[in-house]
């Protein structure tokens, strides 16, 4: 099924916190707290880790934002993204240690917000690029997920959900259980990125989950409800492939 994006909020002025999580879910993202002090952040990641943590530098308490993100690093790899008013020399170069994803200055907007966060997630498939990741502003593909835009916002789509993927010129559409997604990517292109153990291209038009196959005919096969065209000279890979699994 696809999941929103799940972003944590870690800002000590309720007022920003709650106007940012208000915009973040106008953006379609989903806000898993807003929380002042970067202990309380610690122990609310390590029950519900956000795939994003938008982290205030100059918090209040007895960990600044930036020792928070270096405990949190400890055990978790979360991509931060900072959030500042005012960060001198001294704070920057500490904050660069940390590998920050991204800053958003105060006051900030909310295009500030979709464009870093969007530019993060793409930074996430160029660190995953040697395991078979795609990336541009439409899609991700990762390991066991494909993040795709749907409604001014990307969201998470799990490849084992994915019934099928059917070409469109010069786009793609998923079929995944629930939903369906188009994408700007070509069949081919799709087809280099997909983990090849869970899909084949069976048609110049079709990939296919393999494991959601419920009928083998001599020119199709059944997914779903859906008739979907075999090549001849495809289906005996696809045979193999079934023995395999």
């Amino acid at each position: 099924m696809s999941e929103q994006i799940k972003i944590l909020i870690v800002e000590d002025e309720m007022i920003i916190g709650a106007n940012i999580s208000l915009q973040l879910t106008e953006l379609g993202y989903e806000v898993t707290g807003i929380i002042p002090r970067g202990e309380e952040a610690l122990k609310h990641i390590e029950n519900n880790p956000p795939d994003i943590l938008l982290l205030d530098i100059n918090l209040k308490g007895n960990l600044d934002g930036i020792e928070t993100a270096e405990n949190m690093q400890k055990n978790h790899n979360i991509p931060i993204i900072y959030l500042t008013a005012n960060t001198d020399d001294a704070h920057f170069n500490r904050a660069k240690k940390t590998h920050p994803y991204g800053f958003i200055s105060k006051p900030y907007k909310k295009l500030d917000l979709q464009r870093t966060i969007e530019l993060a997630l793409t930074q996430i498939a160029l660190k995953n690029e040697e395991d078979g990741v795609l990336h541009n502003t439409e899609s991700l593909v990762l390991i066991d997920s494909i993040f795709v835009r749907h409604n001014n916002s990307m969201v998470k789509v799990d490849i084992n959900d994915i019934l099928y993927i059917e070409a469109e010129r010069n786009y793609c559409r998923i079929y995944s259980k629930n939903k369906e997604y188009l994408l700007v990517m070509t069949l081919k292109d799709m087809d280099e990125k997909l983990p090849r153990k869970h899909f084949l291209r069976v048609h110049r038009s079709y990939i296919i989950s393999i494991s959601k196959i419920s009928e083998i005919a001599k020119s199709h096969i059944v997914i779903g409800k859906k008739a979907i065209p075999i090549s001849k000279s495809l289906k005996d890979e696809l045979l193999n492939r079934l023995q395999t699994i």
